[in-house]
């Protein structure tokens, strides 16, 4: 009975003592507090076993207790099966899967060996206790997406220049089957962002029910952790395939475990692989990332049955919404003023709004071949989209009457340049005579009449003098102007003087000898 009260611990550290240290029965007795026959028991029965120190790594406390007390539990494990818990973690993954389903299951496969619903319950709880940390969390078949950027970067030279780029990997995993997708981009702005997004829900063949990404600027335009507020390219991108992104919360690495772990397996089965090559190109080191990305996938998990793709194919891929027709297309979204001239200024180039639009702010959304101007969520232009400075106008966009508008017209901007000076009037003529319509060159003539609340009004005269003359027609050349003091150099300093080539201090070359 004596040997029975010895704990599980007791009897390792008997072992321990007898086989690795060489202690005496009576040492171990010191040691171990145990009386001398149990310890004898234990180490006859040690040695029928052919022990030896230290003990295998799958000999875990329940397999050392059947070694040495057989028939403890024997009747126990003849009672009751065992269900296997890795298959009950995976099919839990499934939509509309319960416990109470698959425990139904269980009790009609073995109806007189099942535990009860409570117990089953407990021990799968304690099963999942044993696991790694990121299996805590059960995540449902096509519900997720994890996305995130790799810690470190992959360089690229450019052929022709010899200069070396760091390219970003972008990693995506599915939360159910830890399916993987990587590829490099040359940076994380926006579109490089948002097409990694496209091609990765293409590499799935659809689309889950969430993304959750980090708190990246990109994607995320401030970090809340209760509420963030998504970028709005990143939200027409969720729109246009039907997702809802949940970024992570700040410093909460729990709520992103599964990309922080992708991220890991990716920078060591494939990053660590490739860090002795030298790349010339992004499709190139794409074309190596998806060729070891291929393996990673194929490649058996350690504590699940099968692997990424077997996962994902009986998992994740029947429960993915199907693609829309055509692939997400980026689009710049920005908030703009209209000015006084009903134009709104995206990339060094105008587009005209219509003139009752004139001080109110607009979203703008700048695609690969059209600009498209919104208020409150309603159209009320659009330009086709040009790549320089310059100028786009409707004329359907011209006012007429309108109260905003008409305080500003050729003849009061002429009046006002009237009052500063005559240089000033002609400056401001030219340029209402130089447009086709007079109402594009408001902004820049309120822009030199503006100066005269910095610059004396002669000053600004002489200035503009100097420009007629010289055919200047630019607003930042007349400022260059004033600001270089030129206006108030003397009108002779402007000629060359001819200097004198007889005088004292004039060496010749007879001082040379």
């Amino acid at each position: 009975m004596a040997s029975k009260r010895i704990t599980m611990r007791q009897i390792r550290e008997i072992l321990r003592l007898r086989l690795a240290a060489g202690l005496s029965i009576r040492q171990i007795r010191r040691s171990t507090k145990a009386s001398v026959g149990a310890i004898q028991k234990l180490l006859v029965r040690a040695e029928e076993l052919e022990l030896t120190w230290p003990l295998p790594e799958d000999l875990d406390d329940s397999k050392l207790a059947q070694l040495f007390y057989p028939g403890t539990d024997t009747a126990a494990s003849s009672r009751y099966q065992m269900p296997d818990w890795s298959e009950t973690h995976q099919a839990l993954k499934h939509k509309g899967m319960t416990k109470q389903l698959l425990w139904e299951e269980y009790t009609q496969q073995y109806p007189n060996r099942c535990y009860s619903y409570s117990q089953f319950c407990d021990r799968y709880r304690r099963w999942c206790r044993r696991q790694k940390r990121s299996m805590r969390q059960t995540h449902k078949a096509g519900e997720k997406c994890f996305v995130d950027y790799c810690g470190p970067t992959v360089p690229v030279i450019a052929p022709s220049t010899g200069e070396v780029r760091d390219a970003q990997v972008f990693v995506g995993v599915l939360g159910a089957s830890n399916y993987t997708y990587a590829e490099a981009t040359l940076t994380q702005s926006l579109p490089d962002w948002l097409a990694s997004h496209t091609r990765m829900l293409t590499f799935f063949g659809g689309s889950p029910e969430l993304v959750v990404p980090d708190n990246l600027r990109s994607g995320v335009s401030k970090a809340c952790r209760y509420d963030p507020d998504l970028n709005p390219a990143y939200q027409q991108w969720a729109e246009h395939y039907q997702v809802a992104v949940i970024p992570a919360r700040p410093y909460k690495p729990k709520d992103k475990a599964k990309a922080e772990v992708a991220v890991q397996i990716v920078e060591r089965w494939i990053l660590a692989r490739l860090r002795h090559h030298s790349f010339f190109s992004l499709a190139e080191l794409n074309q190596c990332i998806g060729a070891l990305l291929e393996e990673l996938n194929h490649k058996p998990f350690k504590q699940l049955p099968g692997n990424r793709q077997q996962a994902f194919e009986r998992l994740d891929q029947p429960t993915l919404k199907p693609l829309p027709a055509t692939p997400y297309r980026y689009v710049d979204i920005k908030s703009v003023k209209v000015n006084i001239d009903y134009h709104v200024q995206y990339q060094q180039h105008h587009y005209s709004v219509p003139h009752q639009y004139v001080g109110e702010t607009l979203e703008l959304h700048a695609g690969d071949s059209v600009v498209t101007l919104y208020f409150r969520q309603r159209q009320v232009a659009a330009h086709p989209r040009k790549h320089g400075p310059g100028m786009t106008t409707d004329p359907n966009h011209m006012p007429t009457r309108h109260r905003k508008h008409q305080q500003w017209t050729p003849g009061r901007l002429k009046n006002w340049a009237r009052d500063i000076g005559p240089e000033v009037l002609r400056w401001v003529s030219q340029q209402l005579a130089s447009r086709t319509h007079p109402e594009q060159a408001y902004r820049v003539c309120l822009g030199l009449l503006n100066l005269s609340r910095d610059y004396p009004a002669q000053r600004l005269d002489a200035a503009c003098g100097i420009a007629n003359r010289e055919g200047l027609a630019r607003l930042k050349q007349v400022k260059s102007i004033l600001t270089s003091n030129r206006d108030r150099l003397p009108e002779e300093s402007h000629t060359t003087v001819e200097l004198p080539q007889d005088h004292d201090n004039i060496r010749g070359p007879h001082h040379f000898h």
